[in-house]
């Protein structure tokens, strides 16, 4: 399945341009730098947004694609902001067994995104994870640090309705 684009504008500072520009210059010559660079540049504005890819491609006179083809490689970097309310559903093998599946779906369904996406307000992003240490509540989700267990699909819109 295709990642839509998100279609949340980028809002970076004037002072996180200033420390990614400092992070570029401090590190450019070091052999192996565009990790770091891009590692600190998440740091400093939560995710990877195309603006800031490109100015890490001009300081470093790579391309584009090259800083983006890393960026999208490591599973560590996000392109996308994440929501207010960052939702995993776990995957599990003990929630996938006893339906977390259907759970995502619900998710999906309830907000209008996929997984590894966030809805255009900003206010929810939607992510699978493979455990979170709670097999014994599966199936479970977590919005934010608040875990839920033993969820069946009606769960949702009540657990969304919270945080709305």
């Amino acid at each position: 399945m295709k990642k839509k684009q998100t279609t949340i504008p980028f809002k970076g500072t004037q002072a996180q341009e200033e420390k990614l520009e400092n992070l570029i210059a401090k590190n450019k010559d070091v052999p192996g730098a565009l990790l770091p660079i891009l590692q600190g540049a998440q740091e400093i504005y939560g995710y990877l947004p195309k603006e800031v890819i490109r100015i890490i491609a001009l300081r470093m006179d790579k391309s584009i694609s090259e800083v983006y083809g890393v960026a999208s490689f490591y599973s560590q970097f996000n392109l996308s902001p994440k929501g207010e309310y960052a939702i995993s559903i776990c995957l599990g093998t003990a929630c996938y067994v006893k339906g977390s599946g259907k759970i995502m779906e619900e998710f999906e369904k309830e907000l209008g995104i996929s997984s590894g996406e966030t809805t255009p307000d900003g206010k929810f992003s939607l992510n699978d994870t493979r455990c979170i240490g709670a097999c014994g509540l599966a199936p479970v989700c977590m919005i934010n640090s608040d875990v839920y267990g033993r969820l069946v699909p009606a769960d949702v819109k009540k657990i969304l309705d919270k945080y709305r």
